[in-house]
């Protein structure tokens, strides 16, 4: 059974950084797609970015050039790397694992949530 735990979320002013953690286990980490999505208050949970098990990467809009996915399948560990943080993007970040097949989606977790803050 798949577990995913999350850290490293908090309080940061605008512009500042932060570098979440994921921290998978129960299975085998690298046939396994990750993801950080993130929600709002009132809003829907979005993608934010996904990255595959051979590191192809895809980002939303609204975070293209500012954050940065990454993994380091020998920890089986997913980063987010938030740079040049905006009050938009205070939600709660939730980490995610989709493991895909020929015949599709079959296995899917999200871990806990971590709240991120950007304020002053």
């Amino acid at each position: 059974q798949v577990q995913l735990v999350e850290s490293g979320g908090g309080l940061v002013q605008p512009g500042g950084s932060l570098r979440l953690s994921c921290a998978f286990s129960g299975s085998i980490f690298n046939i396994y797609t990750m993801g950080w999505y993130r929600q709002a208050p009132g809003k829907q949970r979005e993608l934010v970015a996904g990255i595959t098990g051979t590191g192809r990467t895809n980002y939303a809009d609204s975070v293209k050039g500012r954050f940065a996915i990454s993994r380091d399948n020998a920890k089986n560990t997913v980063y987010l790397q938030m740079n040049s943080l905006k009050p938009e993007d205070t939600a709660v970040y939730y980490c995610n694992a989709k493991r895909w097949t020929v015949a599709g989606l079959i296995d899917e977790k999200w871990g806990q949530g971590t709240q991120v803050t950007v304020s002053s």
